[in-house]
């Protein structure tokens, strides 16, 4: 008796990142949890809201969580790149999560989803799974996750894989934030890189008086992907990523391909 073995296609999220695709094989797989590490100036914020406004554009609801910026800034900052957000919140695609002012200020009386006790992950997550529920979101970006954890570094593993039970039960594709400093290599946390079904570091590195950005993709699960290190720029259009440009950097000295 001969056994069929039928594949099941992943189902993959564009991210709207010009290269990236091209360095995952096609995308990002469904319901991923993705998190995105790297140090000051990086590129982490523009990298996550240019994945959400891509989903906009193409009607897929997406929720960003702010936990290190005013909301107000948030949506100028978008705009700055042409992302601007404010007719989709309207419609009711887009959502921001307030979990950086705990509702105080004239401005944070007008947003719709505030969390009232910003160091309290559970009373985020409640407001993060009804803003989910309302907007039908598709893809989620915390910015950062780290802050949720900043002063108590073993939380870090259980906080994402609380985040991840939600957000992938709800059946998003989500980003979540995490920074370190800029000396650091690592992902942001003890434990995060097992939690996470995919982690993505970007870097800027100094060179003979020059600032060089990177991207490196440690892992995806569900997809192969790039085990090489690529340049990627910032313009005026958001992030540029170059999948046919490699980057090696080694003690103080780098090679370009």
């Amino acid at each position: 008796m001969t056994c069929l073995v039928v594949e099941v296609p992943i189902e993959r999220v564009e991210s709207g990142i010009p290269g990236l695709d091209e360095l995952l094989r096609g995308g990002i797989p469904r319901r991923n949890v993705v998190l995105l590490s790297g140090g000051p100036g990086t590129g982490k914020s523009i990298f996550g809201q240019q994945f959400l406004y891509y989903g906009l554009l193409r009607r897929s609801p997406g929720i960003l969580v702010a936990l290190e910026e005013h909301p107000v800034q948030i949506r100028i900052n978008m705009s700055q790149f042409g992302w601007d957000v404010r007719e989709f919140e309207a419609k009711g695609l887009f959502a921001i999560v307030d979990a950086f002012t705990a509702g105080i200020g004239e401005a944070a009386k007008h947003e719709r989803y505030v969390v009232r006790a910003v160091d309290d992950v559970h009373a985020l997550i409640d407001v993060l799974r009804r803003a989910i529920k309302e907007i039908g979101a598709e893809r989620v970006v915390v910015d950062s996750v780290s802050t949720l954890y900043m002063t108590k570094p073993a939380m870090a593993r259980g906080t994402v894989m609380l985040l991840k039970r939600v957000l992938s039960g709800l059946g998003c594709t989500s980003i979540l934030v995490s920074q370190v400093s800029v000396t650091e290599r690592g992902f942001g946390g003890p434990g995060v890189e097992h939690a996470a079904d995919g982690i993505i570091r970007l870097d800027l590195d100094e060179i003979n008086g020059r600032l060089y950005r990177s991207i490196l993709i440690y892992k995806m699960r569900g997809t192969a992907h790039s085990m090489m290190r690529h340049p990627f720029d910032i313009t005026d259009k958001g992030i540029v990523i170059y999948p046919n440009k490699t980057l090696s950097i080694s003690r103080g000295k780098l090679y370009e391909e």
